[in-house]
């Protein structure tokens, strides 16, 4: 296999950690972790460092950085390989991630390659998202992005987020609706979540739906907004929006947030540069 050959030979140019080394893998990782909310590229060169180590987390990791464009430049071809290295060994999230990026690849960072330091994100590259709190950009980020992947505007699936949990993972309705995208358990089962607390598993779930009830409705918004609170067969049996109040309030909001007819992913293409948050 291509990557398994790929990865192996990146970590001949430093032995594999013995029981000894562990601890201080298990440190750099701490470290690394503690460093991604203030300086990302500095949690990368960690990560680098501790996968040329062997580390499978620190690869995991380092992916996340590349899939998102944190601290590094967004390569989704470098993530999906260090995901699919580190699903290959047994990393469960990685796995999921790997379903999530819906992409194969064999291209490692030059970082993991050699002793060099990952190439830096320009920090005018990073998205300004106003009117949210830290914690809300970082959802915002990755509804955006996982939006891109899955031919979804991303100005759309944030409206569809923010309407339906204020971008908040860990969410839960009376009615058993779940993490950002409030998943009911049908429709995370419908799109393989495993997680719905986990906010990567549950907004590509809540995504793929988007862009499945996109298709179905041909890009009008109020139908795939409606259906996606009511459900298509409420809006197939009622022909348009359901007369249920509830219904009704949220096509309105959401519209307030994207006040578009139809989808405009199809009309043009928007690039992480040109994205903007919802106000």
């Amino acid at each position: 296999m291509v990557l398994s050959w790929i990865f192996s030979a990146a970590l001949v140019l430093v032995p594999a950690p013995d029981a000894g080394e562990a601890p201080l893998l298990q440190e750099s990782l701490l470290a690394a972790a503690k460093l991604e909310s203030q300086d990302a590229w500095g949690a990368a060169v960690l990560y680098c460092a501790a996968a040329r180590k062997g580390s499978i987390e620190a690869q995991y990791r380092l992916g996340m950085l590349y899939a998102f464009g944190e601290g590094v430049p967004e390569n989704r071809k470098m993530a999906a390989t260090l995901f699919s290295s580190a699903a290959g060994q047994g990393h469960v999230r990685a796995q999921a991630m790997l379903e999530t990026i819906r992409l194969g690849a064999s291209v490692l960072p030059p970082c993991i390659m050699s002793e060099v330091k990952p190439e830096k994100l320009p920090e005018l590259a990073a998205p300004v998202l106003p009117v949210l709190n830290a914690s809300q950009q970082k959802i915002a980020r990755i509804v955006q992005q996982i939006a891109l992947w899955h031919d979804v505007d991303p100005q759309f699936a944030l409206s569809i987020a923010r309407v339906e949990s204020q971008l908040n993972p860990q969410a839960l309705s009376l009615k058993s609706a779940q993490g950002v995208m409030q998943l009911i358990p049908e429709t995370a089962e419908r799109f393989n979540v495993r997680d719905t607390f986990d906010a990567s598993q549950n907004i590509r779930g809540g995504v793929r739906y988007l862009r499945w009830l996109l298709d179905r409705y041909r890009g009008n918004v109020v139908l795939v907004a409606a259906s996606y609170n009511a459900g298509e067969k409420a809006v197939d049996r009622y022909r348009g929006v359901p007369p249920y109040p509830e219904t009704r309030d949220y096509v309105a909001r959401v519209m307030k947030l994207y006040p578009y007819a139809q989808h405009k992913m199809k009309q043009h293409y928007i690039s992480k540069a040109q994205m903007r948050p919802v106000l």
